[in-house]
């Protein structure tokens, strides 16, 4: 058959690759990049928040408490005086389970110092590889350590007091629930931060 006069030849079609394609992966990884610096972000926060909440219930004074009458706590017994109209305070007597609460609440705040001071050790020189695996680990190391610690003040309170009327009268103070809401607290951030170390 012969071609009709006047009728241009079709042109070829040359495949370009689609422009959007470099667009699409610098968003995902802009992505990226901002879900890491705000879970690096709430990391930290929540690292420092565990760390102050379990600080204050190692050191503050109601672990048992009597009301306003009397508080007592890993270090100290302190009774509140109407004379003088002052907090009276004695060193506890110790006992090996009281010994036992009181190495194991600080080693747990000992632990978590140490995991956030490598934390942040690791951050700024960029180590990759293990990166925030040993902090997530002592992160761990402290939750069960403040773990163990309320429950041994929890089923040997009667050994720790060593008094029958603080024992009817008394209930656990805050510090006590400060202990407890502190080890779900190290366990997330220890799971976070070996979340962390995958994605790096």
């Amino acid at each position: 058959m012969r071609e009709e006069k006047g009728r241009k030849p079709a042109k070829k079609q040359h495949w370009t690759p689609d422009e959007s394609f470099p667009k699409i992966c610098w968003y995902e990884h802009t992505q990226g990049s901002t879900k890491m610096s705000f879970l690096l972000m709430f990391v930290t926060v929540l690292h420092l928040v565990t760390l102050a909440i379990l600080f204050i219930a190692t050191m503050e004074k109601s672990w048992w408490t009597l009301g306003d009458i009397e508080n007592t706590d890993l270090w100290y017994k302190c009774t509140y005086d109407n004379a003088t109209e002052s907090w009276l305070c004695a060193t506890v007597r110790e006992n090996e389970w009281l010994q036992s609460v009181q190495a194991l609440m600080i080693l747990s705040v000992v632990l978590s110092s140490i995991s956030f001071m490598v934390f942040l050790g690791q951050l700024f020189t960029m180590s990759t590889g293990g990166l925030f695996y040993f902090t997530g680990l002592c992160q761990f190391f402290a939750g069960f350590a403040a773990f163990a610690a309320v429950l041994i003040y929890t089923f040997q309170r009667s050994e720790i007091l060593q008094d029958v009327q603080e024992l009817e009268m008394g209930r656990f103070g805050y510090c006590y629930i400060l202990a407890w809401v502190c080890v779900p607290l190290l366990l997330i951030s220890g799971a976070l931060y070996v979340h962390l170390r995958k994605r790096a």
